[in-house]
């Protein structure tokens, strides 16, 4: 699934553009899910030797992924029939972080990505979270938090993921938890449809 398949039921008004902020710690695999929605190679998600982190390839289980984090950001522009979506893939290192409410302005989706294998920091994922939600900037922007990585044997559920960052507390906020493999594209449509369907007004 691309970005273009999705983009005809984004807006009513084809002047318009959307703004997808796509955050969450290092590692948790944003930018192979922006890659995902770009119909991009997922393999060209390189990094340096003394950077290196692993995920293992969709196909050949046995072979891995080299990904790098995202130092600074990244962004996609997509422009189809008048309407123009971009995404922004900002880097989750802990230096990086205080940057974030930089590009909180004019955001019309909040997409938050969890490592669902990491549950030592899953209340780090939490806090951050919860923290970009008390800014005025983001306090009517629709919320999609996708738990990622569930082709991992030791993988947190959505629902757990739910329960343990006690989403349920997000009243007044539209929201949802989408579980999804990024490697494989697994649930990111089902996770762009409710995108489509609550994007910010």
């Amino acid at each position: 699934m691309g970005l273009l398949s999705l983009l005809r039921k984004l807006r009513p008004n084809p002047e318009k553009e959307a703004r997808i902020l796509l955050l969450g710690l290092d590692n948790a695999g944003k930018t192979t899910i922006l890659k995902q929605l770009a119909s991009e190679d997922i393999t060209t998600v390189r990094m340096k030797k003394k950077q290196k982190r692993f995920c293992f390839s969709p196909k050949i289980r046995s072979e891995p992924l080299q990904v790098t984090p995202t130092a600074g950001f990244n962004i996609k522009s997509v422009a189809a029939d008048g309407f123009k979506l971009n995404v922004w893939d900002i880097g989750g290192q802990w230096k990086i972080r205080p940057y974030w409410k930089n590009y909180f302005a004019n955001t019309d989706v909040l997409i938050y990505v969890i490592d669902c294998t990491d549950r030592a920091r899953l209340p780090e994922a939490g806090s951050e979270l919860f923290e970009m939600l008390m800014d005025n900037r983001l306090k009517q922007v629709p919320l999609l938090v996708f738990a990622n990585k569930q082709d991992m044997p030791d993988a947190m559920t959505a629902s757990e993921v739910a329960e343990r960052m006690n989403l349920v507390q997000l009243q007044g906020r539209t929201w949802e938890i989408k579980a999804c493999t990024a490697v494989n594209g697994t649930g990111l449509k089902e996770g762009m449809d409710w995108v489509c369907q609550n994007m910010k007004k």
